[in-house]
């Protein structure tokens, strides 16, 4: 059985949220976030090495009607720098709501052992969140795999 890593990418504006899958290619992870500036292709290339990427899957923003988000001219024009500056496939993966999702996933009540109460769970920071909506366009694209 062959195995391969993947890197997924929620782009944004301002902070590039970064997961990697298993070793095996089944499971998704929250990693980092990245700010989006000048050093960006530097951290993501630093990923690849340290973590032995072999593809890069990138989510594609559309709004309900299926249509483009303003900002899929930034994500397009990203993937094919991202493309020449790694020589890694880069594969374009369906978002939606995935920050909405990932805000959700991290606001479940948990229950208390000595008294069954339901407490809230801390949240982690906003910043993370785009890591965690990175993982969930990843985990999308390696279930349509699987």
């Amino acid at each position: 059985m062959s195995f391969m890593r993947y890197l997924g990418i929620d782009y944004g504006s301002k902070r590039i949220g970064v997961a990697v899958s298993d070793e095996a290619g089944e499971f998704a992870l929250p990693f980092s976030v990245l700010k989006n500036d000048s050093s960006l292709l530097s951290e993501i290339n630093k990923i690849i090495d340290v973590k032995k990427i072999e593809a890069i899957v990138l989510g594609e923003s559309k709004d309900y009607k299926g249509a483009d988000n303003v900002i899929m001219i930034s994500i397009r024009i990203f993937k094919k720098i991202i493309e020449m500056e790694t020589g890694l496939p880069v594969f374009l993966e369906l978002e939606f709501l995935t920050s909405a999702a990932a805000d959700r996933m991290n606001d479940r009540p948990k229950q208390s052992r000595r008294s069954g109460l339901r407490m809230r769970q801390p949240k982690i920071s906003n910043v993370m969140l785009d890591a965690s909506a990175a993982a969930i366009i990843l985990q999308s694209y390696l279930n349509r795999k699987l």
